[in-house]
C-alpha cells in the first residue's frame, strides 16, 4: 500500500512542478532504520534554496507551496485512521523524519540551505479541540506543513483536462477517465451542493 500512497504524493509534487527523489526503493521491517531510511521523498525545485519562512497555518494546500524550494516528505497513508494527539504520542516515530540527523543525509543529496519537513497525512482528527491540538502536537515536533490526501486528490483532479491523454501518468490517466464519465467532480462544483440522502 506504500507504493500507492507514495504514488499519489509524487504525482501531486510533479504536478507543481518539483522534481521528486526517493532515496530509497526498499522498504525496512525487521531492523531499526538508518537516518537515509526515514526520507519517504525528496522534493526539489530548480534555482538557489534561500532561506524558509514557515506559514503560520500548518495544514497546507499546494498555495502554501509556492515558497518552498526543498523538502523531506514523510508518508502517513493511514486511510482508515484519523490524526490525533493519541495517534501522535504512540507513534513518535512519525516525527524522525525532523530530526537534524534526517536533515543532514537530505542535505547530502539536496545540498546547502533549507529544508522544510512536510507530513503527508490521511486525515486530521474531526474534533475542534483534538484538531487544534494534533496541528500544536506536529508544529512542536519540527513539521512545517501537513497536506492530507484529501487535499492533494482534490487538487489533482482539477487540474485535469478531460480532453488531454495522460498516458505518461497512470494515475492521471485514471482520474481522468473517472472525471470524464461523471465519477469525480470538481470541488468547486460541490462546494454549495446540499449532501445526498
Amino acid at each position: 500500500m506504500a507504493s500507492v500512497n507514495e504514488w499519489i504524493v509524487r504525482e501531486y509534487f510533479e504536478t507543481l512542478g518539483f522534481f521528486v527523489i526517493q532515496p530509497n526503493k526498499h522498504q525496512v521491517v525487521a531492523r531499526h532504520k538508518h537516518d537515509v531510511e526515514e526520507i519517504d521523498l525528496l522534493i526539489t525545485r530548480p534555482g538557489q534554496a534561500g532561506v524558509f519562512n514557515s506559514p503560520k497555518e500548518v495544514v497546507w494546500n499546494s498555495g502554501n507551496l509556492a515558497d518552498v524550494q526543498r523538502a523531506v516528505v514523510s508518508i502517513r497513508g493511514w486511510h482508515t485512521d484519523r490524526f490525533s494527539p493519541a495517534t501522535l504520542r504512540q507513534n513518535p516515530e512519525i516525527f524522525r523524519f525532523t530530526e537534524l540527523s534526517v536533515i543532514q543525509e537530505a542535505r547530502k543529496i539536496l545540498g546547502p540551505g533549507s529544508i522544510v519537513r512536510i507530513l503527508c497525512v490521511s486525515d486530521l482528527t474531526a474534533t475542534a479541540d483534538l484538531y487544534d491540538e494534533t496541528l500544536a502536537m506536529m508544529r512542536k515536533n519540527g513539521v512545517d506543513g501537513v497536506l492530507s490526501f484529501r487535499t492533494m486528490l482534490l487538487e489533482l483532479i482539477d487540474h485535469l483536462d478531460t480532453v488531454k491523454n495522460y498516458e505518461k501518468s497512470d494515475l492521471l490517466q485514471i482520474l481522468r477517465i473517472l472525471k470524464t464519465y461523471d465519477l469525480l467532480k470538481d470541488s468547486q462544483m460541490e462546494l454549495f451542493e446540499g449532501r445526498k440522502k
